[in-house]
């Protein structure tokens, strides 16, 4: 097969945007726009493969992994040796025992839970539309998301202490882009923050070895710890590796995606009124038009924005050459905003997700939660307790934002740059646009 070398942006605009201290998706946005789906760049010595297009996406990620590889997780600092930051034999054991909690009969067993943490979020809500009381939209979509992997992780519904403990959680992912290189002084930064977190780790642990399982029965918590009594590997550290793991990948992320829901559909009011059109509540129709809604939302904001990989040996990817060694970075952010492959892809448009062919059919395409072997575990989880939640308030709250933020910030996840005050109900009439 004839391959070429890869096409690489001018080093005067690196240069440009390095001067003028621009955003990363900056850059990549216009590496990709003027080079396409695979293209480079370079800010060091070696240049850096940027993959957007679907076939390459599809190769590197789902038909290939073995030649393009993660190196080390940005978050490895908080995670441990969690699945997330997992390599080699290792992550495919750590895989393995979660893989069969988040599908089939082991997403069942978590039914109760997410809609008893749903149930108790739409119950703060209505207070709120009460009293006209303001909150912070994010605050409360990450305190439901909170609840929900808890109850999921203990079979404990998250008691104040432990949330406000946990609030550690989202303040260190946050700093993790801006912490120094060393690893010992970017430990140090966030030291208190990670004492706190262990030592709820700590508490949850020993709460389940001493058989305390919750109103629900047993959580993955206690999964972890049956399997310490076959697998040495399963020691407390990779426990709590495990379990801070489950609590980041299991709250951020969801916790993200609804914040920029409410966003998107306070522009786009009419969207909301479609999905509850769509059928009556609790029916097949709705359910499936609410989750078009979730979709959207995760096309324009996909939590991983980025995946970086590194070339383990030289290889041919969709007729460019790769050396061994180089940096990938796979960016579904912009992939799902490429014009030729989605239809005015700046628009809230979830019919994309419910109409035949409103979508492309690549799989490459559209991987908010990445494609292959390494794809979040949680897809279904995070579909489902989104849902679960949107089906409670959509019908009964239309929060009215005080103010909304201006962009976003592009760090472990893609979030709202500021705060999301709003009001519900009589106090909303207010403040209508």
């Amino acid at each position: 097969m004839a391959t070429r070398r890869v096409p690489e942006l001018d080093p005067a605009q690196v240069a440009q945007w390095q001067a003028g201290g621009g955003e990363l998706i900056d850059l990549l946005a216009r590496v990709r726009e003027q080079l396409g789906g695979v293209a480079a760049f370079r800010t060091g010595p070696r240049p850096t493969v940027l993959v957007t297009d679907p076939e390459a996406v599809q190769h590197v990620l789902a038909l290939h992994p073995g030649r393009y590889v993660k190196r080390s997780h940005r978050a490895r600092l908080l995670i441990g040796d969690g699945v997330l930051a997992a390599t080699g034999e290792a992550w495919q054991s750590q895989r393995k025992l979660l893989q069969a909690q988040f599908t089939g009969r082991g997403m069942r067993r978590y039914e109760q839970r997410i809609a008893g943490a749903a149930r108790t979020s739409a119950a703060r809500w209505a207070e709120y539309a009460r009293t006209g009381q303001e909150f912070d939209v994010g605050d409360e979509m990450r305190r439901f998301a909170l609840d929900t992997i808890w109850r999921s992780l203990t079979g404990h519904p998250l008691d104040a202490e432990t949330e406000s403990e946990l609030t550690a959680v989202p303040a260190v992912v946050a700093a993790l882009p801006s912490l120094p290189a060393d690893g010992a002084a970017a430990r140090g930064a966030v030291a208190a923050e990670l004492a706190g977190i262990d030592a709820v780790a700590s508490r949850a642990i020993a709460a389940a070895r001493g058989h305390e399982a919750g109103p629900d029965g047993p959580g993955l918590l206690h999964v972890l710890l049956d399997a310490a009594e076959t697998r040495p590997e399963y020691t407390d550290g990779l426990i709590r590796d495990e379990l801070v793991t489950l609590l980041v990948a299991g709250h951020e992320t969801t916790a993200t995606t609804l914040t920029w829901l409410c966003l998107l559909l306070d522009r786009n009011p009419e969207a909301r009124d479609r999905a509850l059109a769509a059928g009556a509540d609790g029916s097949p129709e709705r359910q499936q038009a609410i989750q078009a809604l979730v979709h959207e939302a995760l096309r324009l904001y996909p939590p991983a924005w980025i995946l970086p990989r590194s070339a383990a040996q030289d290889d041919h990817l969709t007729g460019y050459e790769i050396e061994a060694g180089t940096d990938v970075l796979v960016c579904p952010y912009l992939t799902h905003r490429d014009p030729q492959l989605w239809y005015k892809p700046g628009r809230f448009d979830p019919a994309r997700f419910t109409a035949p062919g409103r979508r492309p059919a690549h799989p490459g395409s559209y991987f908010p939660f990445g494609i292959g072997p390494r794809a979040c575990l949680g897809l279904q989880f995070a579909l489902r307790e989104s849902t679960a939640l949107l089906e409670l308030l959509l019908p009964t709250h239309v929060p009215r934002f005080r103010s909304t933020p201006k962009g976003a910030v592009y760090g472990i996840t893609v979030r709202p740059d500021g705060p999301t005050p709003a009001v519900l109900g009589a106090a909303a009439e207010a403040v209508r646009r």
